[in-house]
């Protein structure tokens, strides 16, 4: 008698969105609620089996997605309408599910991604916003949002951002190169937008801090090129709050088809 091989379900690829304002992060934890833990339960009732996911960005506390990638292998075959559907019905409001893809099973959300991009927001007014809690920086100081962007431009290309990382940054080395720093005014709103092929523990929150004391005027717009030489965290911006942050976009090899960006963000 012959052997027959099982077939196996395709991979699937999801681009999922989130408030973070309410988790620990993305990577589960044992004593505090995670997206990636919430997010497995509900493919887990889908499935009716145990769901693992990886994702492309894993985010700290209190910080946002509007396009996060992951992928996970299934252990029954369900259209993608239905891991779309059948997760929304079992995640929190802060969490939903926007797309399925089926991808080939060598594709890997973090390892095969070739860039990301993230938006930063500055809420510039006298009063706290309410409406905005928890989903912007505020600041009671007015930005100059174009000495900003003057100032961000030496930071683009490739560099070692020392000067950027967390102190309890664990990655190998500090060479990363930005493909884009955009700083802009869109009403009460400063928003920086950075891409990278990727990025260190609090690197974003990082340069938005040092960036938020040259809109502010407390520091010149050679400050942040000097900084980079310099390569001295001590010597650098605030880390500014999670708030602001927000991942917006996940770049793959075109074989995978998947969309590069979220599309409805101010």
């Amino acid at each position: 008698m012959g052997c027959t091989e099982d077939r196996q379900a395709p991979r699937i690829a999801l681009i999922v969105e989130y408030d973070g304002s309410g988790f620990s992060g993305w990577q589960r934890q044992h004593h505090a609620l995670s997206v990636q833990e919430v997010l497995e339960q509900a493919l887990s009732k889908v499935a009716a089996d145990r769901v693992e996911v990886s994702c492309a960005g894993r985010t700290d506390a209190g910080v946002h997605a509007a396009h996060q990638v992951v992928h996970f292998d299934p252990p029954v075959e369900r259209e993608l309408h239905a891991w779309v559907l059948g997760s929304n019905a079992n995640l929190p409001q802060a969490v939903s599910v926007i797309c399925a893809y089926e991808v080939d099973r060598d594709f890997h959300a973090r390892y095969k991604a070739v860039r990301r991009a993230y938006r930063y927001y500055f809420f510039c007014r006298r009063a706290r916003p309410a409406i905005w809690c928890n989903r912007v920086a505020w600041t009671h100081r007015e930005l100059d949002a174009e000495l900003m962007h003057t100032a961000a431009q030496p930071l683009v290309g490739e560099h070692d951002f020392s000067a950027y990382r967390a102190v309890a940054c664990q990655a190998p080395h500090a060479v990363r190169e930005v493909y884009r720093l955009d700083v802009w005014r869109r009403g009460q709103m400063v928003v920086i937008e950075i891409e990278a092929n990727a990025f260190l523990h609090h690197m974003v929150r990082n340069i938005a801090g040092t960036l938020l004391a040259v809109g502010s005027g407390e520091r010149d717009t050679d400050w942040p090129r000097r900084l980079l030489v310099e390569r001295d965290r001590t010597r650098s911006g605030i880390t500014a709050p999670a708030a602001g942050l927000y991942l917006t976009g996940v770049v793959y090899p075109q074989q995978y088809a998947l969309p590069a960006y979220a599309d409805f963000l101010p």
